[in-house]
């Protein structure tokens, strides 16, 4: 799936649209994946996720801590930056194991900097520029990414 996404309150948008189909998952740990350069919109999109589910506090990017926690009564969203990862090992200092014991949200920016330490994918977020604008390309790799999609192409 394809979206084109022309300017920041268009991708808070879909971030909200994306964090709204997660939601309606159940209670099943879903691993989405976040790819783009810098500056491409992906902790935009993460802004626009969390208020989709409900939050309206502030989104801190995790580029120093790696991870920010965010619960929505017994589900719990996961945002991880690795931008700064210098080995994904890392991942194990910080306990990502622990963080995959619950059924949550898990939502990865730099995913390339953890392989070999993450969960595979549910869905993957491409977010290229387009210009001034930016393309958005989904790529389901689960019955919970296709899932996902398909709630999104009947939004």
């Amino acid at each position: 799936m394809k979206i084109h996404i022309a300017q920041e309150h268009d991708m808070l948008a879909l971030g909200a649209r994306l964090g709204g189909c997660v939601a309606t998952t159940g209670n099943t740990c879903t691993v989405i994946f976040l790819h783009g350069e810098l500056g491409a919109g992906k902790t935009t999109l993460v802004r626009g996720f969390l208020a989709g589910m409900g939050y309206h506090g502030k989104v801190k990017s995790p580029t120093y801590t790696l991870v920010e926690p965010y619960q929505f009564g017994a589900r719990q969203v996961y945002h991880f930056d690795l931008y700064r990862l210098t080995d994904p090992q890392e991942l194990e200092y910080i306990g990502l194991r622990d963080f995959l014991e619950n059924a949550a949200i898990f939502l990865v920016e730099w995913p390339e900097r953890g392989a070999g330490h993450l969960p595979p994918p549910d869905l993957d977020v491409h977010i290229e520029y387009a210009d001034a604008a930016r393309q958005i390309t989904l790529a389901p790799h689960s019955a919970i990414g296709v899932g996902i999609v398909a709630q999104l192409n009947k939004a």
